[in-house]
């Protein structure tokens, strides 16, 4: 992310459509269209209050930096760079710190670094935070047993919108929230763009690199004299260029970083979209790239409605029940115009699932001539309970549909385009397996995801060194 001068909203009564002549479009037209059930404000009032006070607030991002990274999601598309879309499942107000920032900051930063050595190619940088405060629930309400006895209380919606205690006050939705929302995604932004101004990515020296899970007993000989080979290469490759310009290293060390989340507070989310100057359309200014998620993309739903006018690059989560139909359906009402780096696909099939239900979608949108790039999410669809009831997900799993994604898009000469991982540059332990041999016995050791199980640093770096390995296989 590079700071860019500054821009001033339009203030536009007139809310000029920005897609369809046929179908007018304002930043509030989803309002007439039908909503999943959610969480019930009994202030309203009060929450007229804070969406007028996020509509005054000055932008998060720029237009130009989402129009810069619909053109490197353009190239992407094509094959000519790789997306690397990662962070919190759900991140917390309390998370707003220097440390925790860092950490998540510094794994994307490293992961895209042995990206680019294995894959040779540029490396698009999308990070899931500064307002991924927002998270679906299968369910309005959650029962526990109190000792009062059973007590049923909404939901725990992320920190935008109730707080996670499952106590009476602190699951009743709060608008002050939204603001709060706005206000940390504004914290974290400003000390982002520091950072990376200020040439953080500790690029010079890979070797130094917090890397014990080479060692592991769990990693075969073949992955660690792979993985030991790859980081050698990368520091001798880095050193090589300090040796012959300083100025080359150093522009490694200045990458450019975006911002998504889920679009799924759509007060929050279109109370920060305006028109800017010498622009046309309106823009999602609370981040570069907003998705939506299976739950929300019904076709004449708010969502899709909303989405659809935005002029910001989106994403959409296609799972192993999408029919071709459907895909084809999304990328007519979310991409009209076939504009490249507009629309992202990002499938989470499962390991088990994928190598019947993708290539269908692949070869619809290919033949169909539609424009559009795919991101492989490999977390979703592979979460699993264990028999103590602790969320996770396997690190095998996780791979081995990485691997088939690789193959079946291969195999339609589509191009995979990028990943999507939840994953932090934390010492938890959440998801079992890997070289570090993680257990479900562990789980329980610093399980500190408040909603769905995330990578830790090792799984993280581990899984960049896999995906390098295969992107330089060709």
């Amino acid at each position: 992310m590079r700071l860019h001068p500054s821009e001033t909203p339009v203030n536009d009564s007139d809310q000029h459509h920005h897609d369809d002549p046929a179908h007018s479009w304002t930043p509030e037209s989803w309002r007439n269209a039908p909503a999943p059930a959610g969480p019930r404000y009994d202030d309203e009032r009060a929450f007229d209050a804070a969406v007028e006070t996020l509509r005054r607030l000055p932008p998060l991002v720029t237009s130009w930096e989402i129009e810069r990274l619909k053109s490197e999601l353009a190239q992407a598309q094509q094959g000519r760079r790789f997306v690397l879309m990662g962070g919190d499942c759900a991140e917390t107000f309390a998370d707003c710190t220097p440390s925790v920032i860092t950490n998540k900051l510094k794994i994307l930063l490293q992961m895209s670094l042995v990206l680019v050595h294995g894959g040779k190619k540029p490396v698009v940088r999308i990070g899931r935070i500064a307002g991924q405060y927002a998270k679906p629930r299968s369910s309005l309400t959650e029962t526990r047993m109190t000792p009062a006895g059973s007590e049923t209380l909404p939901s725990y919606f992320g920190d935008l919108i109730n707080h996670a205690a499952f106590t009476e006050n602190d699951r009743r939705p709060d608008p002050a929230l939204l603001v709060a929302g706005y206000q940390h995604a504004a914290l974290t932004l400003n000390f982002i763009r520091s950072l990376v101004d200020g040439g953080f990515a500790d690029a010079h020296h890979p070797e130094y690199w917090d890397l014990s899970f080479f060692s592991h007993a769990a990693l075969t000989p073949e992955l660690r004299t792979k993985y030991v080979k790859m980081r050698d290469d990368l520091a001798n490759a880095l050193r090589f260029m300090e040796a012959i310009g300083e100025n080359s290293v150093h522009e490694l060390s200045r990458v450019e970083f975006f911002t998504s989340h889920e679009g799924l507070h759509l007060p929050y989310e279109s109370a920060q979209t305006r028109r800017v100057p010498r622009r046309e359309g309106y823009y999602d200014l609370s981040t570069h790239m907003p998705w939506i998620g299976e739950r929300t993309r019904a076709l004449d739903g708010a969502h899709i409605e909303f989405f659809r006018g935005i002029a910001n690059p989106v994403g959409v989560k296609v799972g192993p029940k999408t029919t071709p139909d459907e895909v084809l359906a999304l990328a007519r009402a979310l991409n009209p115009r076939n504009e490249p780096g507009r629309l992202a696909f990002i499938a989470r099939m499962g390991a088990s699932r994928i190598a019947g239900a993708l290539p269908g979608l692949l070869a619809a949108v290919r033949d169909a001539g539609v424009s559009a790039l795919w991101l492989c999410d490999p977390m979703h669809a592979n979460t699993m309970t264990t028999a103590s009831g602790v969320k996770t997900r396997s690190f095998d799993d996780i791979c081995a549909e990485l691997d088939q994604s690789f193959d079946l898009h291969h195999g339609a000469g589509v191009p995979l385009a990028g990943v999507h991982f939840e994953l932090t540059g934390d010492d938890v332990t959440e998801c079992v397996g890997g070289a570090g041999g993680m257990t479900e016995a562990d789980l329980t050791r610093n399980y500190a995801s408040p909603c769905d199980p995330r990578l830790n640093y090792h799984q993280a770096m581990e899984l960049a060194f896999r995906i390098a390995e295969r992107m330089g296989r060709g």
